[in-house]
């Protein structure tokens, strides 16, 4: 029965999921993660050219502001149909739009994040979900000094409401900024409220999709180390220059 019972929660949020996106006007070719995973740049820079007040861009232009070939630029945006004419460039607006479109950008997605320490209030507080057009409507949390309380405009709420306000939110996406000894125990109460995304930020490699579950674990200590390490190959390299 309760097997039957998750089941049913996960239909019904894949059904309001599908509503979300259904009747948009979304271009949405396949593409290789590749490509994929270098649309989030050509979205900032355009989104830059676009405050600059410019209504063309070349990409000869855009090679200069990612530090990408223009034929890597060209190649990329061909796999969407070719949005450019030669000699004439690229309509930024349009090229915007339609990479919102295939980000995902403005499809209403919702947003929970659990855990309420440091790192969550430090996302929730941040302008990043707003102009990517995801709506962050929930926080949890253990803590009871913490719980009722808002961070930014988002209510605090405990642990024990998280399924019954997940529903009533209609939650897409889940932040995880929770202890990561707890991450497996909390994803799996996320797959069977129905969630879609999780955002991963607890350090604990999680894989769900076989729930049906979309994972990006991120490690932000893993992008300190390569830091490190380039910061002292650049120090060696000036060495042997001497």
């Amino acid at each position: 029965m309760e097997k039957q019972n998750k089941k049913a929660v996960q239909e019904e949020s894949l059904e309001l999921l599908k509503k979300k996106i259904d009747g948009r006007d979304s271009f949405r070719p396949e593409v290789s993660p590749a490509v994929i995973k270098r649309l989030p740049r050509y979205f900032r820079y355009l989104r830059e050219l676009i405050r600059m007040g410019k209504s063309r861009v070349s990409s000869a232009e855009l090679s200069r502001m990612m530090n990408v070939t223009a034929s890597q630029i060209r190649q990329d945006l061909n796999c969407f149909g070719g949005f450019g004419q030669q000699g004439y460039g690229y309509n930024v607006n349009y090229l915007y739009t339609k990479i919102c479109e295939i980000l995902g950008v403005g499809f209403g997605f919702r947003a929970a994040v659990i855990g309420a320490g440091d790192l969550g209030s430090a996302l929730v507080r941040s302008p990043m979900f707003e102009k990517r057009g995801v709506d962050v409507v929930a926080m949890f949390d253990v803590s009871r000094a913490i719980i009722g309380k808002k961070i930014g405009n988002v209510r605090v709420y405990s642990m024990d409401e998280l399924e019954a306000k997940l529903c009533e939110y209609s939650v897409d996406i889940a932040i995880l900024t929770l202890p990561k000894e707890h991450a497996v125990e909390v994803a799996g109460r996320l797959s069977d409220a129905g969630i879609h995304g999780i955002w991963n930020f607890t350090g604990k490699e999680l894989e769900l999709e076989d729930d049906g579950v979309i994972v990006e674990n991120v490690h932000i200590g893993d992008s300190l180390m390569i830091l490190c390490y380039e910061v002292a190959q650049s120090l060696n390299n000036r060495k042997d220059d001497k």
